[in-house]
């Protein structure tokens, strides 16, 4: 049986296009066969390949997430080369990331040297904020941990006082390559340098804070602004906060994914809040003043006479803030709840008898009916 393809990628069923994106990236750079000669990373960059070429287009994603392989298969069998210009930044993404592993064979394109900048990763971290935090946003402290550029050797991997050396094998280049003579014509394979993997360089004196890496995993705190009116799923991205690139590329992105706690006494509706209160019959029947929770603090709010049970009363601009323009604000709907009480004193009794005869129902006759069960 097929394996699922999000889970080939490592990525969740409603991730959006960048999110796959970046899970196919990592994983390519990962399993290519001239980065891994481990055996079946081949067949695993081939199924890596096919589950982001049907996720990352939108139609034969939906057709996957319908019908699962059988919806894909036929499409994907008889689409040949013309699909290539139809794979939206697929050819793009493989060009930017193995450059030059194809061989010369892709329409005479200059190869470009794996030796340049490298952008760093990006990471993710995922934060939990109280249901008040999520409502008015704030600052919050986090903690993370990334790859930041030795401060020692300046990324270069090398000792002080050394420097990396031009690899002899490929000349600087990053790449070696083979022709091979047939009957057919000579084919030439290029393949990422062996000695050197790929960056032109052979450092022979590592720098010992970082063991010739360039960078050193640290420890950061970092304070970041919350909006007023994230929900969960809300993805923050905090620029440059990611690990830091090689060879002098730029550092990758931090993204916060928050995801809210539930609350005891409030729930949210889009950007209502929605919350209960219980009164007691007499409240509903003659009606009162009332101090009610919300997530500014205690409002006071009118019942009217004759309040029916799971009535829906509503505080205008108590909700949650628009996120994006705070000053725009939802309700906060409260549901009454009538507190009937099981047993009452014999005075209240009496009085509810007289209420009731005055009100001419004969059901509390002889302690009969629904009164007289609830007077037992």
């Amino acid at each position: 049986m097929a394996r699922d393809y999000y889970e080939i990628l490592g990525v969740s069923r409603d991730a959006d296009k960048e999110d796959i994106k970046q899970a196919y990236r990592r994983l390519a750079r990962k399993y290519h066969p001239d980065v891994n000669k481990e055996a079946g990373a081949e067949d695993r960059f081939k199924e890596i390949n096919r589950a982001y070429e049907v996720l990352s287009e939108p139609e034969m994603r939906e057709r996957y997430n319908r019908f699962g392989e059988a919806g894909v298969s036929s499409a994907a069998g008889g689409a040949g080369f013309q699909d290539m210009g139809d794979m939206g930044g697929f050819a793009d993404i493989f060009e930017s990331i193995f450059s030059g592993f194809a061989g010369g064979g892709m329409g005479g394109q200059t190869q470009r040297r794996r030796s340049g900048p490298v952008r760093g990763d990006d990471l993710r971290l995922d934060l939990k904020l109280d249901f008040r935090e999520a409502v008015f946003g704030g600052e919050k402290e986090i903690r993370i941990s990334h790859l930041e550029v030795c401060g020692v050797c300046n990324g270069s991997g090398a000792k002080p006082g050394t420097r990396p050396r031009t690899c002899s094998t490929c000349g600087g280049s990053g790449q070696v390559r083979r022709v091979t003579r047939t009957p057919f014509g000579s084919f030439t394979q290029v393949s990422t340098c062996p000695t050197c993997n790929g960056t032109g360089t052979v450092i022979e004196d590592k720098c010992e804070a970082c063991d010739g890496k360039g960078t050193n995993q640290i420890p950061k705190k970092l304070k970041i602004t919350i909006p007023a009116g994230v929900d969960n799923g809300t993805r923050l991205r905090i620029s440059q906060e990611g690990d830091a690139g090689q060879r002098g590329g730029p550092p990758g992105d931090l993204y916060v994914y928050l995801f809210v706690n539930e609350d005891e006494q409030f729930r949210r509706d889009g950007i209502n809040i929605l919350s209960e209160i219980k009164i007691s019959y007499l409240q509903a029947i003659l009606g009162c003043r009332l101090e009610v929770e919300t997530v500014d603090g205690p409002v006071e709010m009118i019942i009217p006479a004759g309040t029916q049970a799971n009535t829906v009363m509503k505080l205008e601009n108590r909700g949650v803030p628009r996120l994006g323009n705070p000053v725009s604000r939802g309700d906060h709907l409260l549901t009454i709840l009538i507190d009937i009480p099981t047993k009452v004193t014999s005075e209240e009794r009496e009085l509810l008898e007289k209420l009731a005869k005055i009100k001419g129902d004969k059901t509390v006759k002889g302690g009969q009916g629904f009164l007289g069960n609830l007077f037992k």
